[in-house]
């Protein structure tokens, strides 16, 4: 009944709003996987999109596709108990290409659901879409997008909504928006935990976007930011969501030519998945909760992460200024450190974290400044005894919050940092633990509730 209710509500929708429903059956699509229905959906979307716009419309069965293209003014709608599969053979996958320049468009790259330069488009619906993506080993260390497929990536694109579904299994990244401009994701399911790369969202250097009420479930990094071109990630409000990862649950990073401004985050919490029976990268309970990081030359400022419920991963605070220097195209060397300022963290609940702690790194003469973390409490493991800070600053290394080890703060380890306050901020361990809560190194202006 719920169904049929839903079914015609949304059929009155369309005709209210005097657009077409194109029924992917009508054009040859089969409940049947195996069989292709690559062709029949491509000629709904491209119907749809010919006759200036409408929903093409997926009924309840089960579809298997390879590639297919969204057009300008078409949303995808999937009924409840509808499932498009992705086919398991690559060659069942049209390499793209696009002309926008980044780190990920150098070489053509495969994808289920792709669009480039569209505007007015969305995914919506109760139904799912399983991208298989076990079905496609690594072959090679960067080969995410080239023999693996992406599940959903949308290039240039405008006025975007994916709302209700839930994606499943891409052989890498899940969903990728790059350079996208007024994205709304709401209300979806997302479950990627069977290859290498396998991220739930990432948003690359997208403008105006919110994201909220999200469930993701992630082998890799959760909720991602990046900037693989010189434009920035910015006005991004993401809230109300619920992520598990083996990475890194919430992160700016790792990929910053451009950088991240204007970001706010609220309301998220992060928990280990309940399913532990196999794990491609990180750890059971993830590397870190909150991963902000520029590495590549870019900016971050006007940063506002706040309301976070955290359990587990094992160093949950990472914040991390590096020169890493990695180009987004070739003869565009990367001239410059990066800067992160204007930062603020606040109301952030941990339990159960590892004992590493907490970091705030920049570079020498290159700071980190104006942080405020403000009303957090962590709770860790501790039993740790106390350790010297460590030597090697690894600027030019991945940056991983675990990748110096056991620091050697109980509560947060600062180098080169400027106008860094703490203001009651607490840590307490299951094992007595001889660090101190902090450490400070080449960091002026650290104000905390002991020196106030």
């Amino acid at each position: 009944m719920k169904t049929a209710f839903i079914t015609l509500a949304f059929s009155l929708t369309a005709m209210w709003l005097g657009a077409k429903e194109y029924d992917i059956t009508e054009y040859g699509a089969l409940s049947d996987t195996t069989r292709l229905s690559t062709e029949a959906v491509q000629k709904a979307i491209d119907a749809c999109h010919t006759a200036g716009g409408g929903t093409v419309y997926v009924p309840a069965g089960n579809y298997k596709i390879g590639s297919i293209v969204l057009r300008s003014n078409v949303t995808l709608n999937l009924e409840n108990g509808a499932t498009l599969y992705g086919s398991t053979d690559i060659a069942d996958y049209k390499p793209m290409s696009t002309d926008y320049v980044s780190l990920r468009t150098n070489v053509p790259t495969v994808q289920l659901i792709y669009a480039d330069n569209a505007d007015h488009v969305a995914i919506t619906g109760q139904g799912t879409i399983d991208g298989r993506g076990k079905a496609f080993p690594k072959l090679s260390w960067n080969d995410e997008g080239i023999t693996r497929p992406h599940l959903l990536r949308l290039i240039r694109c405008s006025d975007v909504t994916v709302s209700g579904i839930t994606m499943k299994n891409s052989g890498c990244w899940m969903q990728h928006y790059l350079a996208c401009d007024r994205v709304k994701i709401h209300g979806i399911t997302v479950v990627n935990r069977n290859n290498y790369n396998n991220d739930a969202l990432d948003l690359d250097g997208c403008h105006n976007v919110t994201v909220s009420d999200m469930i993701a479930d992630s082998d890799d990094d959760g909720i991602t930011l990046k900037s693989t071109s010189p434009r920035l990630c910015e006005d991004i409000t993401i809230s109300n969501c619920v992520v598990s990862s083996h990475c890194n649950a919430i992160k700016l990073g790792t990929e910053t030519n451009g950088g991240f401004r204007n970001i706010i985050v609220r309301g998220i919490v992060v928990k280990p998945s309940a399913d532990q029976s196999s794990r491609y990268f990180g750890l059971p309970t993830g590397h870190s909760a909150i991963s902000l990081e520029i590495v590549d030359g870019g900016t971050m400022s006007n940063v506002d992460i706040a309301d976070i419920t955290i359990t587990g991963t094992e160093s949950p605070i990472f914040m991390r200024l590096a020169d890493r220097r990695r180009p987004y195209a070739e003869n565009i060397p990367v001239d410059k450190v990066g800067s992160i300022s204007g930062i603020r963290l606040h109301d952030i609940l941990i339990d159960g974290a590892g004992p590493t702690g907490c970091s705030i790194t920049g570079v020498e003469g290159h700071p980190v400044t104006d942080v405020q973390i403000s009303d957090v409490t962590l709770r860790h493991e501790g039993g740790q005894q106390a350790t010297a800070a460590p030597l090697d600053e690894k600027i030019a290394e991945y940056p991983e919050a675990t990748m110096w080890g056991i620091l050697p703060a109980k509560g947060f380890w600062l180098n080169h940092t400027q106008n860094v306050t703490f203001r009651n901020f607490n840590v307490i361990t299951d094992a007595p633990d001889a660090r101190p809560l902090f450490v400070a190194t080449d960091s002026p202006g650290l104000a905390t509730d002991e020196t106030k």
